[in-house]
């Protein structure tokens, strides 16, 4: 499987426009959850409330056995529901895609951020590290992350930011996120003043993903989605104000609006827009295809949504399997998958 992008961070744009059961071109991005095991226990994680699959890292062997078969993979975002940087390969995986041209990326929850770790991260050649943050005061955190690490994060994202200063390195892009939950959104401005103290220049307000079913504090009674209300809306524009004070660069496109051109149009299901299951392909530590990273927090039992097995099978078998056609079929049509059905309406295509 080979594919060749002038501009791997633009992937997206890259995407074929004719979209049917079978997919005509390779993927162009993989997701690969290196790590199922994590260190905290969130309330707006599934793997907070069930066991998904059992705890695992995601071997070399298999790791290799998927990059190998996609050799011009354009990107590769290393997380899933776990933390990546509990997993001692971490640089050796990257450092692997970086030698194959990949733009490369994970999200980590900043507790592992230990100056010790950092030259090794730093000359993995990552392009991006997204920090999930979730909240601007340490009772706030605790109450989301479960676990009292707030101090402990700040403390390592100020090193990490003066390390790449001190040395003049640019790489990796460094952001914080917080998940745009009514808990949590008056926080936005003092986040924004957060990320300028420790040196962080990018803020992303992150749209809340949740099922029918609920659970912690991923319902829908907290999602801001088509529910904005003015006090919040205040909060974003003056977090967006601050930011441009302090040349800190805030992204809350697809939070809170839900591209409601998309939605309008006559005739269109919102889900049917969706281009992943045409251009990427997501992988469990165990090696379980699933359609997207938004699939687990969408719907409980990944067996309601597996497309195929990497440890057992090709991807090229994967990729243009049974399994995978009636996904795009379904996805295609009225009756979506139920993983989808609230992808453009509940959060962002």
């Amino acid at each position: 499987m080979t594919t060749t992008l002038a501009n791997p961070t633009r992937y997206f744009e890259k995407v074929e426009a004719t979209r049917g059961a079978v997919a005509t071109a390779p993927p162009v991005c993989l997701y690969l959850e290196v790590t199922n095991r994590c260190n905290l226990l969130c309330e707006t994680c599934p793997r907070t409330f069930e066991a998904l699959e059992p705890p695992a890292d995601m071997s070399w062997e298999l790791f290799t056995r998927i990059v190998d078969q996609v050799p011009d993979i354009a990107r590769v975002v290393l997380h899933g529901v776990g933390e990546p940087m509990l997993v001692k390969s971490l640089p050796r995986m990257i450092r692997y895609l970086k030698d194959r041209g990949a733009y490369v990326l994970f999200n980590t929850n900043g507790t592992l951020l230990d100056p010790r770790r950092f030259p090794a991260l730093i000359e993995s050649g990552l392009d991006e590290l997204r920090v999930s943050l979730d909240a601007a005061d340490r009772a706030t955190y605790k109450a989301v992350r479960g676990k009292d690490f707030f101090d402990r994060i700040l403390r390592g994202l100020s090193a990490f930011t003066a390390y790449q200063r001190q040395h003049g390195i640019e790489k990796p892009a460094v952001s914080i996120w917080l998940t745009g939950l009514r808990e949590t959104v008056g926080q936005l401005p003092e986040f924004v003043r957060l990320a300028a103290r420790t040196g962080v220049g990018s803020v992303h307000l992150q749209r809340l993903v949740f099922d029918e079913e609920g659970y912690g504090l991923a319902r829908a009674d907290q999602a801001l989605f088509e529910a904005t209300r003015a006090e919040e809306q205040a909060a974003i524009a003056a977090a967006e104000a601050l930011g441009r004070e302090l040349g800190v660069t805030l992204d809350a496109s697809g939070a809170t609006e839900p591209g409601l051109s998309l939605k309008n149009e006559a005739g269109a299901s919102p889900w049917s827009l969706c281009r992943r299951p045409w251009s990427l392909m997501y992988f469990t530590a165990h090696g379980r295809a699933l359609p997207c990273c938004i699939a687990p927090f969408s719907q409980r039992g990944y067996e309601n949504y597996t497309l195929g097995d990497a440890s057992q099978q090709d991807l090229r078998d994967i990729w243009n399997g049974p399994a995978y056609r009636d996904f795009r079929t379904a996805l295609l049509g009225d009756a979506p998958p139920k993983a989808c059905q609230g992808c453009g309406l509940r959060w962002s295509l």
